[in-house]
């Protein structure tokens, strides 16, 4: 009976080394690059939201300088102006400025001391846009040369044009960045794959001379090392995962600063990490394994 429960509860042992020392540095390896490229992405889509946030501010207003005429107050001009445009299709609103506030405004560019009380201030005109189809500055123009209104037209095309050239600059060199750790954790995830292989070229061998198939004792190393870069995939992932919901809740509503507005749905940027890690390592393995079968008699 004793012999019989002995051989029931035997089991062949694994035809590959459950552990070894260099899987470790492998793992944290690839592990902290998965990290960064993960942190790069989300870093990506923030600034591409951030980008996409100003120009919607910027199209869905505009601003009017109304110089008064002779024989009428700057207040009047602007009142004038402020009337004529809010009939204007695309413009949901527009409020004249009094003086107090325009001088505000003028007070960080030519200094509060400048600011006397004998000095023609113009009065400006902020209008509201529709966002779907905001006025042009074409539009606007013809409204107040048609209430023989002497004033410019300001619709932030300019700023426009820079904030869209500033944020096609970071998008692409936030792609840029995440292509070379990309690139960077492939290339070291397919080296310490080929150098685990060749340090277990015996197993490999003797496998070989056993008879073992080539698929066979390929699917051996490509299942070993996919599950390690998984785990590394995973850890890296959850890592920059954590970091991301640690700095959205620090910084409350708007995510770490204004300038870079994270999302909670960031935080789901890196989940495709584990898997492409897997499969890259996997891969390589595979291949790498097949060579080395291949070189054999």
């Amino acid at each position: 009976m004793s012999d019989i429960f002995l051989v029931a509860r035997w089991k062949p042992g694994p035809l590959l080394p459950p552990r070894d020392a260099r899987d470790g540095s492998l793992v944290f390896v690839v592990a902290v690059l998965c990290f960064l490229a993960c942190l790069t992405a989300m870093a990506a889509l923030a600034a591409n939201r951030a980008a996409h946030g100003w120009t919607s501010q910027l199209t869905s207003s505009a601003t009017v300088v109304v110089r008064a005429r002779s024989g009428e107050t700057p207040d009047s001009a602007a009142a004038r102006a402020a009337e004529a445009l809010a009939g204007v299709r695309g413009v949901v609103e527009a409020r004249a400025l009094s003086r107090e506030k325009a001088e505000a405004l003028l007070a960080p560019w030519i200094g509060k001391d400048a600011l006397v009380e004998d000095l023609p201030t113009p009065r400006l005109v902020t209008l509201d846009l529709d966002p779907k189809s905001p006025a042009s500055a074409g539009a606007l123009a013809q409204a107040l040369k048609a209430a023989n209104v002497d004033a410019v037209v300001d619709d932030h095309s300019r700023w426009i044009a820079d904030i869209e050239r500033a944020a096609n600059l970071a998008r692409w060199a936030a792609l840029g960045v995440f292509a070379l750790i990309a690139a960077a954790t492939t290339a070291v995830i397919a080296f310490a794959t080929r150098a685990g292989l060749a340090a277990r070229a015996d197993v490999i061998e003797v496998l070989h001379l056993s008879g073992a198939e080539a698929g066979f004792i390929a699917g051996l190393f490509q299942t070993r090392f996919a599950v390690m870069a998984a785990v590394a995939g995973l850890l890296g992932g959850a890592s920059a995962a954590i970091i991301g919901a640690g700095l959205r809740t620090l910084g409350g509503g708007s995510g770490l600063a204004p300038v870079l507005p994270l999302a909670w749905t960031d935080l789901l940027a890196p989940l495709p990490c584990p898997l492409i890690a897997a499969l890259v390592a996997g891969l390589t393995a595979r291949l790498a394994a097949l060579r080395l079968l291949r070189s054999m008699p």
